[in-house]
Parts: C-alpha cells; sequence; structure tokens
C-alpha cells in the first residue's frame, strides 16, 4: 500500500498556511496575568468621549425647506448605497441561491424601501423648489424600482441600470442643493 502524496500545489498552500499561521502567533500581543491580590485597585473611571457634530457648511442665504430636505436626501443617500453595495458585492459572483447573497438582498431592500419613503417625504418639504425635489422624486421612484427587481431576483445587468439611473438623480438633487446653498 503506498502512502497518499500532497500533490505540489497543496504542499504549497499548507507551507504557505503555516508561515502565515506563525506570523499571526507572533506578531499577536502577550496577555500577562496578574496575580490576585487581597486589595485591589478600583478601575479607573471610563473616560467619556466628547461627541462633535459636524455638519456641512451651508450658506446664510439658504433655503430652510432646502436645507431640510437636502440633509435628509445626504443621508439616505449614505445608508442606501452602502446596503445596496453590500448586497451588490455580495451578488457579484454569486447566485440568488447563496446564503449571503439572500441575507443582504433581504437587507438591501428593506434599506431601499425606508430611503424611498424619506426621499419621498424629503421631496414634499413645503417650500422645496422643484429643481431638488422633482429629481428627489423620480430617485425614490427609481429606489422603489430597484427593490422591487431584487425581490423578483432578476440580474445584475437590469439592477446596474437602474442603480445607474438613482445614480443620474441623485447628482441632480446634489447639484440643485449646491445652488441652493446647501448640500446633499
Amino acid at each position: 500500500m503506498k502512502s497518499p502524496r500532497l500533490n505540489e500545489k497543496a504542499r504549497k498552500a499548507g507551507v504557505v498556511s503555516l508561515i502565515a499561521l506563525g506570523m499571526g502567533f507572533a506578531s499577536a500581543a502577550p496577555a500577562y496575568a496578574d496575580d490576585l491580590d487581597a486589595d485591589p485597585a478600583p478601575a479607573p473611571a471610563p473616560v467619556q468621549a466628547a461627541q462633535v457634530q459636524v455638519g456641512a457648511i451651508t450658506s446664510e442665504g439658504a433655503n430652510p425647506a432646502a436645507v431640510a430636505a437636502c440633509a435628509q436626501f445626504a443621508q439616505v443617500l449614505d445608508g442606501s448605497a452602502q446596503y445596496y453595495g453590500d448586497f451588490a458585492d455580495s451578488l457579484e459572483g454569486s447566485g440568488y441561491s447563496d446564503p449571503a447573497v439572500a441575507s443582504s438582498n433581504s437587507t438591501g431592500r428593506t434599506a431601499l424601501r425606508e430611503a424611498a419613503g424619506i426621499s419621498m417625504d424629503a421631496a414634499n418639504t413645503p417650500g422645496l423648489p422643484p429643481d431638488i425635489s422633482d429629481p428627489m422624486r423620480t430617485w425614490s421612484l427609481g429606489a422603489t424600482k430597484l427593490l422591487v427587481k431584487m425581490g423578483l431576483r432578476i440580474p445584475g445587468d437590469s439592477l446596474n441600470g437602474t442603480a445607474t439611473e438613482m445614480n443620474n438623480q441623485a447628482t441632480r438633487v446634489q447639484e440643485a442643493c449646491a445652488a441652493a446653498g446647501t448640500h446633499a
């Protein structure tokens, strides 16, 4: 009976893994045990970090409706981009049947549903100029369209087209907000 021989690739992969493991152990911080004292010193009080609110620069003459709506829309863009990006990354190279894709699909659709609603609310801000509100509404409809496509498990090219349309509308909103003296 012959002993099994590892092929060259498997042997090299094993060596690389052992080297990486050894480097990981070598760079790990050592742990030290303290002696148990009968009267241990009290632990220092936790340090509370100061909270700093950083807001975008808004011009003094900015339309208050634009400031409020554009700020809401900026938050919508940040959140929905993160969750949809996670979904798109997990879908790339896998199919909808992958459990990781299914999970990020569900989370992404929930985020898009909320984003569409908040965007539409922002677009309906009283006194908001149409050059800001109209692309917000169109973006909201695009978010709804995208979440439906995700729910129906439509392939990537169709998703990419809708995402591109949404990005174009977001750019229009951002430009209009900047022209109004605020940001999105």
